[in-house]
């Protein structure tokens, strides 16, 4: 290709997507989470982690807090309750998540902490 014939990357990406986002009004509709790119890219956090962290987040966003129980993160998320406690687990080891108990038969308060020291 000669010099005359180049185009701009701009215009050659606009073209060649490896991404495409289909029906995204149908997609937003029910609402839809933003997760900071620290917590995707982390290497010390399971795809579990970054999911439930995720899941806290969609909670949280309205109101600043959020109290789930397990039971419900763990239908949300597709995880026996097991698996969601490891993951809560592993969120607090790693300084993204504070856990106030509040008694027997209440539901925890999660406090999601978006600047860790760890990561």
């Amino acid at each position: 290709m000669q010099y005359s014939e180049m185009q701009p990357i701009g215009e050659l990406l606009k073209r060649e997507r490896n991404i495409i986002l289909k029906n995204a009004d149908a997609a937003s509709a029910k609402g839809f989470t933003m997760v900071p790119n620290f917590l995707l890219k982390s290497p010390k956090l399971s795809a579990g982690d970054k999911m439930t962290f995720a899941m806290l987040l969609s909670y949280a966003w309205q109101n600043d807090y959020c109290f789930p129980g397990q039971v419900r993160l763990g239908q949300d998320l597709g995880l026996h309750e097991t698996n969601v406690r490891k993951h809560l687990k592993s969120l607090q080891a790693n300084g993204l998540l504070t856990i106030q108990r509040r008694g027997q038969g209440k539901t925890n308060i999660y406090e999601l902490n978006l600047k860790p020291k760890k990561l």
